[in-house]
């Protein structure tokens, strides 16, 4: 695909993905009874003021996307993640409309944006870390959680799981990723912010419950996720 082609495709796919709220009533989670058995308060799912970062997540991506449009259309280092992060965001063009009618083929869906993101986010240089890196990692973070806080609800929702057991099996696959993504990748921090967002927001719904097993796995990840980012940073700095 011609260079130029490719960044305004991107451009306009951000532009597309940040207006998909708009025109579909938007999303705060999944609803209880999507699932055969209804998921209320679920400990997986983060309280409902952690999806506010779709604002940044929007905004950012397309700012980011504009800068390289205008002034990176034919750097080679913006060209290899164009490609995966088309992927990514043209599926999540449509996954709100999704989500509100089907919990499973949403999962999917999410699950696929991940894979972009991420191999987006590991093939893009440290140059620009303001417009490329950041809004592409933090998205990356955020969908990192989310996708298995999906998991985590469509496991209990079928009953396959009890709630409990699969919020702490799926925040325990969230810290996994997470964390071989920043090793592979070292010093990305807005990949780390997007990961830690939705494990803050996941210990304050469980303060309400004092679910004190979710809380305390949630809190050994964010100590995780801080020391892993600055171990990374401080390597590339000496690099």
């Amino acid at each position: 695909m011609p260079d130029r082609v490719a960044a305004i495709l991107v451009f306009v796919l951000a532009i597309g993905f940040a207006l998909s709220p708009f025109a579909t009533g938007g999303f705060a989670g999944f609803r209880p009874d999507q699932f055969p058995v209804p998921q209320i308060n679920a400990p997986v799912q983060p309280a409902g003021y952690a999806f506010a970062l779709w604002g940044l997540i929007y905004l950012w991506l397309i700012f980011g996307a504009g800068f390289g449009a205008i002034l990176r259309v034919a750097a080679s280092d913006w060209q290899r993640v164009r490609l995966p992060l088309m992927v990514s965001l043209g599926i999540g063009i449509f996954w709100i409309p999704v989500a509100q009618v089907t919990v499973l083929w949403a999962t999917v869906m999410i699950w696929a944006m991940l894979a972009g993101a991420i191999w987006a986010l590991l093939r893009a240089h440290y140059r620009d870390r303001v417009w490329l890196e950041g809004p592409v990692g933090l998205y990356a973070g955020w969908l990192t959680a989310a996708s298995s806080v999906a998991l985590g609800l469509v496991l209990a929702g079928y009953g396959i799981l009890g709630a409990q057991a699969a919020a702490i099996a799926m925040i325990g696959l969230a810290l996994v990723i997470a964390l071989a993504v920043l090793v592979i990748r070292p010093g990305t921090p807005s990949y780390g912010f997007g990961v830690g967002w939705a494990l803050v927001g996941v210990i304050m719904r469980n303060l309400e419950t004092g679910n004190m097993a979710v809380i305390t796995l949630c809190i050994a990840g964010l100590a995780a996720i801080a020391i892993v980012t600055w171990r990374g940073a401080r390597a590339l700095s000496r690099a």
